[in-house]
């Protein structure tokens, strides 16, 4: 099939990699339609209209279009948001986890609604701004490490399915990030230099406390004042567990004569636990709600590079499938502050094998 045979949805988020993205497939002689999705209304913090929802990036991923001579629509998917990624982030951290929201809102919103809509103005494939390479092998799609290792988004891919592999292209993942400012500064497009967003989409100024307060109101007065605990011992007491997180040292507000750190969260006793460093280390975990890519199952136990967050370089460990939903994972060194809630990412190389949501240790 020739490519001008092929209709192409791309995520227009109104930034330089969408942008870029869509002039880079409709090089290649692909039908583009541009889609920008309204997944946050900030109806919580009225006073906040910036980044990936607001007028202005609807405003500039129209205006790319109109330079690119490509139809753009709107999508509002805030229900679908609110009830899905949102409900999940603020579930998590009542449950004493650090969730990864950007991780849910790739599956559910991105290759879910937008691959709905997608299907229904019959396009074949959609299309985002994500450094990442696709591959095919052995039956099996899977993602594969950026060119550019500082831009990297495999992380956050990890729960994409293999439905949604099938239908979906990266064109940026052989480029680096001044390669694409240089093109867009080409085209003449404004947000050339406009700089990369560094926050959660609904979490103002980056805290995620003041949307914990807003959602449930009468947080501070259920939890407050629970034991901060130290070898066992009540040594404190904290503002309420949700607001802390593992490997915490700052904002503990508590005096030992040496530094501690956040190692454990107890939600149901509302016990926020502290330790010295090395207490932050741990060997295994394991990984629930696996997703995997690569391969369709881990018949054995394979040597693999796992993340634990987003900015992890990485460190070797030995994986194994104990079942259709989880993975455990042993590390050939001691890990530290392996976090519950947030994912953990399986290489092979700079393939992604596969990965999971880091249970309670």
């Amino acid at each position: 099939m020739n490519n001008k045979d092929i209709t192409v949805v791309v995520a227009m988020s109104g930034g330089v990699d969408s942008s870029v993205a869509a002039a880079l497939l409709q090089k290649e002689g692909y039908n583009l339609i541009g889609i920008t999705m309204k997944t946050w209304g900030f109806d919580d913090f009225p006073e906040k209209d910036s980044g990936c929802c607001s007028l202005e990036a609807i405003y500039n991923a129209r205006s790319v279009c109109n330079m690119l001579n490509i139809p753009h629509y709107t999508f509002d998917f805030t229900e679908r948001f609110n009830d899905t990624v949102i409900k999940n982030f603020l579930e998590e951290y009542m449950l004493g986890n650090t969730p990864n929201p950007c991780v849910l809102c790739n599956k559910v919103i991105k290759w879910g609604a937008l691959l709905e809509k997608t299907e229904f103005l019959g396009a074949q494939f959609v299309a985002t701004g994500h450094y990442a390479k696709m591959n095919f092998e052995n039956g099996r799609y899977f993602i594969s490490n950026a060119k550019d290792s500082n831009k990297d988004q495999t992380y956050a891919l990890w729960q994409v399915s293999q439905y949604a592999l099938e239908r979906t292209k990266f064109p940026l993942g052989e480029y680096t990030k001044p390669e694409i400012r240089k093109i867009a500064a080409e085209l003449g497009l404004k947000s050339a230099e406009t700089p990369d967003s560094q926050e959660i989409c609904f979490v103002p100024n980056n805290d995620y406390r003041e949307l914990l307060e807003v959602r449930i109101p009468d947080l501070k007065e259920k939890l407050n004042n629970g034991d901060i605990v130290y070898k066992g011992k009540k040594i404190g007491e904290h503002k309420g567990y949700p607001y802390y997180t593992i490997g915490q040292r700052k904002g503990l507000n508590i005096a030992l004569g040496k530094p501690v750190y956040v190692s454990k969260i107890d939600a149901e006793n509302n016990i926020v636990v502290v330790d010295d460093e090395d207490g932050l280390y741990n060997t295994e975990f394991i990984a629930k709600e696996i997703n995997l890519m690569k391969y369709e199952k881990l018949d054995k136990p394979i040597k693999a590079k796992v993340k634990i967050r987003y900015k992890d370089a990485g460190s070797p460990a030995i994986i194994e499938q104990i079942d259709d939903s989880h993975i455990k994972v042993i590390f050939d060194e001691p890990k530290k502050s392996i976090t519950p809630g947030q994912s953990a990412v399986f290489y092979d190389g700079s393939d992604v094998i596969g990965g999971g949501i880091i249970q309670k240790l």
